[in-house]
C-alpha cells in the first residue's frame, strides 16, 4: 500500500468518527502506521520465513547467491550492523543476523559470563530476539522519519520533483527487519522444553531455529572438548517438536536448521534402541568402539550387543558414556545429515574442527547422493585461528605440488614475518574467497560468524583504554571514534536521534500541536553535527 493509499485509508476512518476525532491528522496516523509495520514478533517470523525460503531457492539455482550474517548480543548492535547495510550497499538482501548461544551464554545471563553449556536462563533467547527486532523496527522509523521530513521541507520550498522523489522513497522503502537463525542449543531438556522454548522464540520473531544433536544435559560449545550426541530418534524428536511449534502458530514456512556435532563428539550417553539389523538405531550403534566376548567373559553389569549373531561389548567410561570409534566421525556427520533431512530439517549446520572447503565438500558430497538439494549453514567461527590454517594450506599444498618452502617455518606461520610474502598473500585470497568458494563448491547456503561484535567490542574497548588512559587523553577518543564517526558517516554520532529523540518530537507535535516541547530546538547540542 502506497504512503497516499494509507493516507486516504486513514482520512475515511477519521470521517466516520465525526467531531471527535477532527484533531486526528490522517498523514501522521499514516506515517505511525508505516513506521511500526510489524505489530508483532508473529508478523516479523511470517515475513522473514518467506524471504528466506526465496533466498533458499536462489541459492538452487545459483550458488554464488549465498546469504550472510553476524552474530549479535545486543539490539543497538543488530541496529547498527543493518543501518551500515543499507548505507553501504544500499540493500539488506541475502543479509540476515544470527543469534549465538555462546554470546546469550557469555554476555547475557543474570548468573553473569557463563561458558556455552545451555546453563543460562533459557527465556533470556526469546527475549534478546524480541530485543533485536525492538531496534530493528526503531531503525526503521528513524530512518522513515527522516525521509518524512524531507517530504515535508520540499513541499514548504514548492520544490514538486523533490517532494515525488521523497515520496517514492517512502513507497519503496526497504525494512532493516531481515531473517534471523536463532540457536536454540540442544533443546534445553526433553521435547517439550524444545517445543515450549521454540514457540517463545517465533513469538519473537525467529523464522529459522538452529538445533544441535548434543545431550541437553552435558551440552558443549562446538569448539570444545567433551561433546556427547544423542541418538537419532531423540533428535528427530525435537525436530519434530520446532515443527510442531511453527504449525501452531501459523507460520508454515518456518526454517530449521540442524546441526550435528558428530566430527567432534567422540561419546554417546545412550545406545539406540534397535528393532531390525540396518535400522537408524543399529546404524548408530554401529560405530560404537566394542570389543568381541563370550558369554563367560562377561562382567558385572556389562551392556552387550548382539551383532551378526556375536556378543560385543561397548566400551564404557567410568562417566557412564560410550565410546565410538575413532575415524568415524565424518561418516556419523553424513549419516546424521540425511536423517535430519528426511524427517523435517531444511538445512544443515556441520560444526568443523578447521575451515577446509574439501572436507566440508566431501561430506556434502555423500550427503546429496541422498538429499541433491542439501545445503549448509557454515560457521565462520572466531574459535579457528583462520591465519594459521589458510598459511599451513598453501604451504602443504606448495609442498605437495614440490615447490620449495624452505623459507617458511610451518610451525610459525603465524608470525607477522610472513604477512608480506607469496604464501601470506596467497593464504589472505583464500580467505577473502572462502564463502564464495565453498558456497560453489561445498553446497554453504548461509555464511556466519557466530562471535565478531564480541570480539568487535573487545578491540575497539582496548584501543580506546591504551589511548584515552594514555598519554592521547581526550584526543585517543577524537581521533580515534568521532572524528571518524564524522568522516565515515555513521549515525550514531547523532546519538540523541539514534535513540529516538527525533520520533519523540514528531510525536509530541502529532499530540500536542503547537504546545509541544520539543528536545530538538536550536540548543540542542547535536546540531554540532548537522553539517557533517
Amino acid at each position: 500500500m502506497s504512503y497516499r493509499d494509507e493516507i486516504d485509508n486513514v482520512s475515511n476512518l477519521v470521517q466516520q468518527n465525526g467531531n471527535a476525532w477532527n484533531a486526528i491528522d490522517p498523514e501522521y496516523v499514516a506515517r505511525m502506521r508505516l513506521q511500526n509495520r510489524f505489530k508483532t514478533g508473529l508478523d516479523v517470523a511470517k515475513y522473514t520465513a518467506a524471504i528466506m525460503r526465496k533466498d533458499m531457492d536462489a541459492y538452487d539455482q545459483d550458488p554464488a547467491k549465498y546469504t550472510q550474517s553476524l552474530g549479535c548480543w545486543h539490539g543497538f548492535i543488530a541496529q547498527q550492523k543493518m543501518i551500515s547495510i543499507k548505507k553501504h550497499f544500499q540493500s539488506t538482501d541475502r543479509r540476515y543476523l544470527y543469534l549465538s548461544g555462546w554470546m546469550v551464554a557469555a554476555l547475557r545471563s543474570e548468573f553473569g559470563p557463563l561458558p556455552d553449556q545451555s546453563m543460562h536462563e533459557k527465556t533470556s533467547v526469546p527475549a534478546l530476539i524480541e530485543e533485536l527486532y525492538t531496534f530493528l523496527r526503531q531503525a526503521d522509523a528513524r530512518e522513515l522519519g527522516g525521509l518524512f521530513k524531507d517530504l515535508d521541507k520540499a513541499r514548504e520550498a514548492g520544490d514538486e520533483v523533490k517532494e515525488a522523489a521523497t515520496q517514492n522513497a517512502i513507497d519503496n522503502f526497504q525494512t532493516h527487519v531481515v531473517p534471523i537463525i536463532a540457536d536454540i542449543d540442544a533443546g534445553f531438556g526433553n521435547a517439550e522444553a524444545t517445543y515450549l522454548l521454540a514457540k517463545k522464540m517465533i513469538e519473537a520473531g525467529a523464522c529459522a531455529l538452529q538445533i544441535e544433536n548434543q545431550v541437553s544435559d552435558e551440552k558443549q560449545c562446538g569448539h570444545q572438548d567433551g561433546k556427547v550426541t544423542v541418538p537419532h530418534e531423540d533428535f528427530i524428536a525435537k525436530i519434530r517438536a520446532c515443527r510442531y511449534a511453527f504449525l501452531e502458530l501459523g507460520v508454515d514456512d518456518g526454517i530449521i536448521v540442524t546441526r550435528t556435532d558428530s566430527l567432534g563428539a567422540g561419546l554417546t550417553k545412550q545406545i539406540a534402541v534397535s528393532n531390525e539389523p540396518g535400522d537408524i538405531g543399529d546404524q548408530y550403534n554401529s560405530f560404537l568402539d566394542v570389543e568381541e566376548i563370550a558369554p563367560e567373559d562377561m562382567k558385572n553389569g556389562d551392556v552387550v550387543l548382539n551383532r551378526n549373531g556375536k556378543l560385543v561389548r561397548p566400551k564404557r567410561l567410568a562417566s557412564n558414556l560410550f565410546q565410538f570409534r575413532e575415524g568415524t566421525g565424518e561418516a556419523r556427520c553424513v549419516l546424521d545429515s540425511i536423517t535430519s533431512l528426511q524427517n523435517g530439517a531444511d538445512l544443515l549446520w556441520i560444526e568443523t574442527e578447521k575451515p577446509h572447503i574439501s572436507q566440508i565438500g566431501g561430506m556434502i558430497n555423500e550427503i546429496r547422493k541422498t538429499i541433491p538439494n542439501a545445503k549448509l549453514v557454515y560457521n565462520n567461527s572466531p574459535s579457528f585461528n583462520w591465519t594459521l590454517n589458510f598459511r599451513q594450506q598453501v604451504y602443504d599444498a606448495w609442498a605437495e605440488e614440490g615447490l620449495d618452502v624452505s623459507a617458511y617455518d610451518r610451525d610459525r606461520l603465524m608470525s607477522i614475518d610472513y604477512d608480506e610474502t607469496d604464501l601470506g598473500r596467497e593464504a589472505d585470497e583464500k580467505i577473502r574467497s572462502f564463502q564464495k568458494d565453498s558456497s560453489r563448491e561445498a553446497g554453504i547456503f548461509h555464511h556466519l560468524i557466530t562471535l565478531p561484535t564480541y570480539h568487535t567490542a573487545a578491540l575497539s574497548t582496548d584501543n580506546l583504554a591504551k589511548e584515552y588512559f594514555g598519554d592521547q587523553a581526550m584526543l585517543g577518543y577524537v581521533k580515534n571514534v568521532q572524528r571518524e564517526e564524522i568522516r565515515q558517516g555513521i549515525a550514531c554520532v547523532k546519538h540523541q536521534n539514534m535513540a529516538g529523540s527525533d520520533i519523540g518530537d514528531d510525536h509530541k507535535e502529532y499530540f500536542s500541536g503547537d504546545a509541544a516541547l520539543k528536545a530538538s530546538g536550536e540548543d540542542n547540542t547535536m546540531n554540532q553535527f548537522a553539517a557533517e
